[in-house]
């Protein structure tokens, strides 16, 4: 039995951003400038498929959050809406939320159980909330059981919940960082949320001076637990996206191009797998992790080992994203950007989720896509 379609008021068409992505892509230098190709492995469609899942991905470059599903032909779906430097991504079948320029915002799926739009959309992402913070330079964001946001503000050096008055309220900062100024000078950057509460945190460096962490992005990246204030690992390379997974505590090594876990009795660094590009975003879901890779800006990755390892291997840096068998590294699939997008950032895992879209808070069909809550008169 077909899906009934859901009832609102708008126009049918709610999302003309929404396009099935090309099998194969152009080489980059006969794209025009501005332009975008896709190109992305055989059978993607049909491995979120099997697993039940879509899912969805940010660039604060281009401002966009996309969203990956596959349509009522089993093609490749790709949808994607304006948010101004889109980064921290989080979110589940029935609300998402999302880290903007100066804004969180909180995005609820309008369609009930066997509702569609345009007959081909099983969720429909509207953004209902936008709580302003201003620019802070928000990187990652977590859920905490009692169901309050909290974020990394990496311009302030801390981890911070929204206010109902103010830009943010500060709950934690590392010892190291002596007050809550705006000067990034740890570069404070990736959440991992354990039980409902934050866990454990990334940073570039110990430094305590604005914009210190710069001179310190080869070897001085740490692992800190929030709970406790204990350094758990030193000596990385610009880390990022914590997360506990399976019972381990895994991480991107950016400056080294590896996905990898935190050895609890050596307190060191365990590579998986190694990546053509820089590491900001990851994921799990069941045996496999997802990872957003991106290019350099400035041609190459300045003084970092990663600049080496792509000489070593004959690679080159790549815009995308690859999903990775948690066993052995070993790649299942993956979509990669040419053009003019070189940068993505954070990845989330929507389970049960087929062919989802999201309109964005500036964008013509949300002017009269109107939905109602049920009620009893």
């Amino acid at each position: 039995m077909s899906k009934d379609s859901a009832k609102t008021d708008g126009p049918e068409t709610v999302a003309p951003e929404n396009r099935n992505v090309p099998t194969a892509a152009a080489p980059a230098e006969n794209l025009e400038p501005g332009s975008i190709d896709i190109s992305f492995s055989p059978g993607l469609a049909e491995f979120l498929a099997a697993h039940d899942i879509a899912i969805g991905f940010t660039s604060y470059q281009t401002g966009r959050l996309y969203l990956i599903g596959r349509g009522p032909d089993q093609k490749l779906a790709l949808h994607e809406a304006v948010y101004p430097q889109a980064m921290g991504l989080t979110g589940d079948a029935n609300r998402i939320y999302l880290g903007t320029l100066t804004q969180i915002v909180r995005m609820e799926n309008v369609l009930g159980p066997g509702q569609t739009a345009n007959q081909v959309h099983d969720k429909v992402y509207v953004p209902r909330n936008l709580q302003t913070t201003g620019n802070v330079d928000i990187h990652e964001i977590g859920i905490q059981d009692n169901g309050k946001i909290v974020f990394v503000n990496t311009r302030y050096n801390c981890l911070c919940e929204p206010s109902l008055t103010h830009s943010f309220k500060p709950i934690w900062k590392p010892e190291f960082i002596s007050e809550v100024v705006a000067e990034d000078r740890c570069h404070l950057n990736g959440l991992a949320m354990v039980g409902g509460k934050p866990k454990y945190v990334s940073a570039v460096s110990r430094s305590n001076v604005d914009k210190g962490w710069r001179d310190d992005r080869d070897a001085g990246g740490l692992i800190i637990d929030v709970e406790s204030n204990a350094v758990l690992a030193e000596g990385l390379s610009m880390p990022h996206s914590p997360r506990f997974h399976n019972g381990l505590l895994w991480l991107l090594n950016s400056g080294t191009g590896e996905l990898g876990w935190l050895d609890p009795e050596q307190s060191g660094f365990v590579p998986l797998a190694f990546f053509p590009g820089f590491l900001r975003g990851l994921a799990f879901h069941n045996h496999h992790a997802f990872v957003t890779l991106s290019k350099p800006r400035h041609g190459h990755f300045e003084g970092l080992a990663l600049d080496d390892r792509l000489k070593e291997t004959g690679s080159d840096a790549w815009c995308g994203i690859q999903i990775v068998a948690q066993e052995d590294g070993a790649v299942a699939h993956w979509l990669r950007f040419e053009g003019a997008i070189t940068e993505l950032f954070d990845i989330c895992v929507l389970p049960g989720v087929e062919n989802p879209i999201t309109l964005g808070p500036n964008s013509v069909e949300i002017r009269d896509f109107l939905t109602i809550e049920p009620t009893a008169i």
